[in-house]
């Protein structure tokens, strides 16, 4: 696989990022200088091609970690991430972080899901426990029903993750109203229900338990 241009959507996720000193020091050494420079002209000339060009010639014969040290300070910029963590990736195809930074980009910027959910499975493989790779699991499924079910196997296997219980529910609410189904119905109220105990903040809680009452209220 190999990074191409596409249109950016919204999404992405891995809760693993540098310290704002490391990302200091970064900008310091002779690469994350030459990627700062590479962005720059980017956000000027706009070409995306160049952009790739630049980035996969800066990135060769790099470390892993030096790669992802320079790409750092710009997350937030998936043609930029894509193409330096495809590197990473090559030189580490078994790193869960690595993998799901990829996968999270191609997800941004609109790549199909098979690409993020084999990237998102590899990541599984190599550790179960990550979470960020089991919610972009979840997330790429595009049968609303199994969506549903794949959001349940990550909240059941981690009981304390309030992100993917939130999307369990969502996904509930909508495959009941879509299909009048009230099994769905019932694990939507069960699931938002179970979020209260924790919601700590009034807008939270309100948003919540106008969730609950619409849904206790709907006649199916």
């Amino acid at each position: 696989m190999r990074w191409r241009a596409a249109p950016d959507t919204l999404s992405g996720m891995d809760a693993h990022a540098h310290s704002p000193a490391s990302a200091r020091e970064g900008a310091a050494d002779p690469l994350s200088r030459k990627i700062e420079l590479i962005v720059a002209a980017y956000r000027r000339h706009d070409e995306i091609g160049r952009l790739l060009g630049e980035l996969q010639e800066a990135a060769r014969g790099e470390s892993p970690e030096a790669i992802a040290l320079a790409a750092e300070p710009f997350r937030d910029i998936p043609e930029v991430i894509g193409p330096l963590y495809e590197h990473i990736v090559d030189q580490r195809p078994d790193d869960a972080r690595a993998l799901v930074v990829l996968a999270s980009a191609y997800w941004m910027s609109g790549r199909g899901p098979e690409q993020v959910a084999e990237l998102a499975s590899r990541a599984i493989a190599a550790d179960p426990m990550h979470r960020g790779a089991w919610h972009l699991w979840a997330l790429v499924e595009s049968d609303p029903r199994a969506r549903v079910g794949r959001w349940s196997q990550v909240a059941e296997r981690f009981p304390s993750d309030e992100l993917a219980r939130a999307n369990l529910a969502d996904n509930a609410a909508s495959l009941a109203g879509a299909e009048e189904d009230p099994e769905a119905l019932a694990l939507a109220i069960r699931t938002y229900e179970s979020l209260l105990p924790t919601a700590t903040h009034p807008e939270q809680r309100s948003a919540l338990e106008q969730a609950i009452r619409t849904l206790r209220a709907w006649k199916l």
